[in-house]
């Protein structure tokens, strides 16, 4: 066996290590530092395999060499526990903010699941202001309930709620641009909207924020095209999916890579080309429910988030519907409310890995009320694939 005790290696031009071929073992009682910079100073011709700290999303991020590129090594089951009292061990929550309880077709409600325990759901807290045609998003702690419309007005409004802490929710600031009925997908860093209905139209705009700060989201890039009714809540941590949408009714898939602001660029095509469709996601598979075009609609299909393509059929829901909201954990998808065109409390769930029609979890109990939400669309997690 060889050992060589150096510091400071380098090669001839100074800027890059030595080349260690074959098995090399590195033993230390302390620490090895990778190399670390920002997303901007990733290496231009990366080998497979390249490790390194991002200081943007202050993570360790492998190079996959395929087409997601760079990947962000995550822990597989975040610590979802904490709390005191009621709040002690609170598991993978899904909440959904706003919709259409009040009689002026707004709601300030939050309502919650725990998405392992099978049964209705309970009261969370209140928004500072009633909303519906909202979008949600989600870091492991904190949800961010975003845009959307106080009829008939299109909001820019963002709140936010900590997932283990029942109570109301807080000011985060605005979007870059008033809308409802856009679509939102998240990593453990970032939210980034897309689309919806602005006041001045249908929209192409994407917008980002930082979910652990506040403030006034920033421009990102551009959907294809502008629409409203887009879909979200499909990310693996890396790459961001947005889906549908009209104008007019269209079934286009279009991604983002979430920490690099830029255009969409071309996913698939859903099965359907409807409208008012929402998904959610574990950390490979995409799963997509419900809609209209023009009348309501049953279906589950899916995609493999790291895999260009188009979806395909998993199931059937329990009831057809639109606006619904869906959330996940890492095994589990819950699709919640929606409009038939009346109002829906029903509350169904699926496995994500394993193909086949929906099962009831229990029903949706809005602000105490039994007829539903419509526009469940600002619904959010504290597990989904993204972190």
């Amino acid at each position: 066996m060889s050992e060589l005790n150096a510091s400071n290696l380098r090669k001839e031009n100074g800027n890059e290590g030595p080349d260690l071929v074959g098995i090399t073992t590195l033993t230390s009682q302390h620490y090895m530092v990778p190399p670390s910079g920002n997303t901007a100073e990733r290496p231009e011709n990366p080998q497979k395999g390249t490790l390194r700290f991002n200081t943007d999303i202050g993570s360790l991020e492998y190079y996959r060499g395929d087409t997601i590129g760079w990947e962000q090594i995550q822990r597989t089951t975040p610590n979802l526990g904490g709390g005191t009292g009621s709040n002690k061990g609170t598991g993978t929550r899904g909440v959904v903010p706003g919709g259409n309880g009040n009689p002026d077709g707004t709601s300030e409600s939050m309502s919650y699941i725990t998405l392992s325990t099978l049964g209705n759901s309970q009261d969370f807290g209140d928004l500072l202001t009633g909303i519906n045609a909202n979008a949600g998003g989600a870091s492991r702690t904190r949800g961010l309930s975003l845009g959307g419309s106080f009829i008939p007005a299109r909001q820019s409004t963002i709140e936010y709620f900590t997932f283990s802490s029942l109570g109301s929710a807080a000011d985060y600031g605005d979007l870059s641009v008033a809308r409802a009925e856009l679509g939102c997908v998240t990593n453990q860093v970032r939210a980034v909207c897309g689309g919806g209905s602005s006041p001045s139209g249908d929209s192409d705009v994407m917008d980002y924020g930082t979910i652990a700060s506040t403030g006034t989201f920033q421009d990102f890039g551009n959907l294809v095209d502008d629409r409203e009714a887009v879909g979200g809540g499909i990310s693996n941590g890396t790459r961001g999916i947005f889906y549908g949408g009209q104008s007019p009714a269209q079934n286009t898939i279009e991604y983002i890579t979430i920490m690099t602001t830029g255009n969409t660029t071309d996913f698939g095509d859903t099965r359907d080309t409807e409208i008012r469709k929402q998904g959610c996601a574990n950390a490979t598979r995409g799963l997509i429910a419900s809609g209209n075009s023009p009348t309501t609609n049953k279906s589950i299909e899916y995609l493999t988030t790291a895999t260009l393509g188009n979806t395909v059929e998993f199931g059937d829901l329990t009831v057809a519907r639109r606006n619904i909201g869906a959330v996940s954990s890492s095994t589990r998808g819950v699709f919640i409310a929606g409009q038939t065109p009346s109002k829906v409390n029903t509350i169904d769930y699926v496995e994500i890995a394993t193909t086949g029609n929906a099962k009831d979890f229990g029903d949706l109990d809005h602000a105490g009320s039994t007829n539903g939400v419509l526009q469940g669309t600002g619904a959010s997690s504290n597990g989904h694939g993204g972190l």
